[in-house]
């Protein structure tokens, strides 16, 4: 009976906002706006770090895989939720819906690791500036990104697996504004212990490791800077770092609160909300906390004007 209404079943309907009828225009301008900055400042933060050699840098190269992981996975939910917003139809294929888990679950994975790759790279920085080029070399930061999308892609795998591996008995309405897994394991008739399980224990992995991993580095980064005697120079270290942890608390805060829980406790009303922060507008700010206040884009920017001017 499951697998013949797990055969029957060839498309999704989306409720996306719904509930919402009323604001549906200016959700659909605010996404819109958001999703243009989105895109524009983290192409930016890819072109820049790319044309300029002197952002070549270990800080740099982990920053263009942060900014194309914010555009990977903005696209892959956003543009149909736009679409959603201003159509009656709001269905997805079945197959869409599997594609736009396994995509978002990848790039969300990749990011928890890369995160914790960039805070190993201001510890290095900070804590052992003297063996900073030495450790932080080609060779490793290309392994550490590698690592992250390999980690993320597998990651992806599995609870792409494990959730289309259960039957949703004709319901196929999701109370969510994506293909997401949490209301997908609600929507399902089938026993979601497993699934479960594999949310929790590989959450320890993918999100909780590398939450700790990013407080111990800076743990001993600011134990670091307090050593230091110039208050210019505390200023200094700890402005390139502000921007990461602000990221990193916005990010792990709202993604571990959406996952790392027993299916028992979501709300979807809620944790809908909570989705919007991280996959929505975490990756519009991630442009702007990182250049607004960084001198090296700043200087990198004014040499590309001035190599372009005619």
């Amino acid at each position: 009976m499951d697998e013949k209404n797990q055969t029957i079943l060839t498309e999704f309907i989306i409720l996306g906002f719904s509930d919402l009828n009323e604001l549906q225009y200016l959700l659909l301008t605010i996404f819109l706006l958001t999703y243009i900055c989105t895109l524009g400042g983290n192409i930016f933060i890819i072109l820049v770090t790319i044309i300029d050699t002197h952002l070549h840098t270990p800080m740099y190269y982990f920053l263009g895989n942060l900014a194309f992981l914010d555009i990977g996975y903005t696209t892959t939910i956003v543009p149909q939720m736009m679409v959603h917003l201003l159509s009656e139809n709001k269905s997805i294929s079945y197959e869409g819906c599997v594609t736009q888990l396994f995509i978002f679950i990848s790039f969300v994975g990749s990011e928890c690791l890369l995160l914790a790759a960039m805070a190993y790279d201001r510890y290095v920085a900070i804590c052992k500036p003297l063996r900073y080029s030495v450790i932080m070399n080609k060779v490793l930061c290309k392994k550490l990104a590698t690592s992250c999308w390999i980690s993320g892609f597998l990651n992806a795998v599995l609870h792409t697996v494990l959730t289309f591996r259960l039957p949703f008995c004709g319901n196929n309405q999701i109370n969510y504004f994506f293909c997401d897994i949490p209301p997908l394991l609600i929507l399902s008739c089938g026993d979601t212990l497993v699934n479960e399980v594999a949310l929790l224990s590989v959450g320890v992995f993918i999100g909780w490791t590398p939450f700790l991993c990013i407080i111990l580095s800076y743990l001993y980064i600011i134990s670091t800077i307090l050593r230091i005697h110039s208050k210019e120079g505390r200023h200094k270290a700890f402005s390139t770092c502000a921007s990461h942890l602000i990221i990193v608390l916005l990010y792990y805060g709202s993604s571990i609160f959406t996952y790392v829980k027993p299916i028992s406790t979501y709300s979807l009303e809620k944790d809908r909300l909570i989705s919007v922060l991280y996959s929505v507008i975490t990756p519009m700010l991630n442009p702007i906390i990182y250049t607004l206040r960084n001198k090296d884009i700043k200087e990198a920017v004014k040499a590309m004007r001035r190599k372009w001017k005619p």
